[in-house]
């Protein structure tokens, strides 16, 4: 059974038909547009475009945004023309295919608790890095959404009390402080605070992915950032092993790349900062295996148990 996970970003719809094993067969890509309409004419093409050459049963969106309970309708999408559009009934209509939605995080998570590095565990959470922090729970195989649909915000969780401004409007979130955008703010902070050499001082606005680049290429300043960087990963991490006790942790997303650089010490912070620290068992901390197509496998695999478990009657959408 064939089905289409859509990711759909803030500057590429790509969309890919997926089997029942995870494993995507082909893959197709458009540029996002700016306007509602033309974002639900570009996925339809970019469907269309695919399900015209494999029989597809179902359609799975992945969205960066609040999405119902029901999966109907994207509430808010911070990166794209959405606001309290019925996205799934609208491009039903259109495609003449069942279609579901999910946040784009839940969408990995399911990929990597169905065909990655969470398969089989009961409670697995993913925290997916990259310019701010996403992050999934999966429980007994099933995503935890939460009452309205919007749970686990987990990057903005106040760690520093009129900390960092966050642009959710709070000061002190933990994206602020761990997240790629995080480590150019902290080696900002580290190259105007002082007059250590470094790489970083010959580039006008050095990114995350400059600062990774730097640290593992040795530059001292660099390295202090992503130690930073993984002090604040394992303070998450306690957080969220004290609240919902997983027994993986997944870390996605584009700072997962640069893990090697920074993993084996959040786990050291983690397990000095959880909750009854060295009397309890620790939660497996992986690197996600899916990597980037995560959340189009994961909305394809939602979509197939979707089309699975509706009935007939009703399976239009």
């Amino acid at each position: 059974m064939l089905t289409i996970g859509v990711d759909v970003g803030g500057t590429s719809v790509r969309a890919g038909v997926v089997d029942q094993h995870g494993e995507i067969l082909e893959t197709n890509r458009v540029p996002t547009p700016s306007g509602g309409p033309e974002l639900n004419a570009a996925i339809a093409g970019t469907v269309r475009a695919l399900s015209d050459r494999y029989p597809v049963v179902g359609v799975g969106l992945a969205v960066a945004g609040f999405v119902s309970e029901d999966r109907r309708v994207v509430r808010f999408a911070p990166h794209l023309a959405w606001r309290h559009v019925a996205v799934a009934d609208e491009l039903a209509e259109r495609l003449g295919l069942p279609v579901v939605l999910e946040h784009d995080a839940n969408a990995a998570a399911i990929a990597e608790h169905r065909f990655g590095a969470a398969a089989g565990a009961r409670v697995a959470a993913l925290v997916a890095i990259g310019t701010g922090i996403g992050a999934a729970l999966v429980i007994d195989g099933q995503v935890f959404r939460g009452a309205r649909g919007v749970a686990p915000e987990l990057g903005h969780l106040r760690v520093v009390p009129d900390g960092r401004q966050c642009s959710c409007g709070k000061r002190g979130c933990l994206e602020r402080y761990c997240s790629g955008t995080a480590l150019a703010a902290t080696a900002a902070e580290l190259l105007r605070g002082s007059s250590e050499p470094s790489a970083l001082r010959e580039l006008a606005e050095p990114t995350g992915v400059d600062v990774a680049n730097a640290a593992g290429a040795g530059d001292p300043l660099a390295r202090r950032a992503v130690d930073d960087l993984a002090r604040w990963l394992g303070e998450g991490l306690a957080l969220v092993a004290d609240v919902y006790d997983p027994e993986v942790v997944v870390i996605a997303g584009g700072v997962s790349a640069s893990a090697h650089l920074y993993l084996d010490a959040a786990r050291e912070h983690y397990a000095a900062m959880i909750t009854g620290a060295g009397h309890r068992p620790l939660a497996d901390v992986v690197v996600a295996h899916h990597g980037d197509p995560a959340a189009m496998i994961g909305a394809a695999t939602l979509a197939r148990e979707h089309v699975l478990h509706v009935p007939k009657a009703s399976s239009g959408g």
